[in-house]
């Protein structure tokens, strides 16, 4: 049996985040907190009457759409790393 290692198309210093040594979860992790972050301030500046309606929905919108876009690949990442441990080898 011939193995050959596999070779990445890019520079690994090209593929980390510049300026950050965070891992890509917890970037990831970080832009929902920021979404969220975002969407909670424009709910308050509606009830404290210094933003209007609209962009405290789209916001809410906008934050609830990356939550659920980030549970769904959780979910996926857990079915496919369940898979692999139950392999028989």
């Amino acid at each position: 049996m011939t193995v050959t290692p596999l070779l990445p198309d890019a520079p690994i210093s090209a593929l980390r985040t510049q300026g950050s040594d965070a891992s890509p979860f917890a970037a990831a992790i970080d832009a929902v907190a920021k979404n969220l972050q975002g969407a909670s301030r424009a709910e308050n500046a509606f009830a404290d009457g210094e933003g209007n309606l609209r962009n405290a929905v789209y916001a809410r919108a906008k934050a609830d759409v990356v939550v659920e876009v980030a549970a769904a690949e959780l979910r996926h990442a857990a079915t496919a790393l369940q898979s692999i441990l139950t392999m028989q080898v």
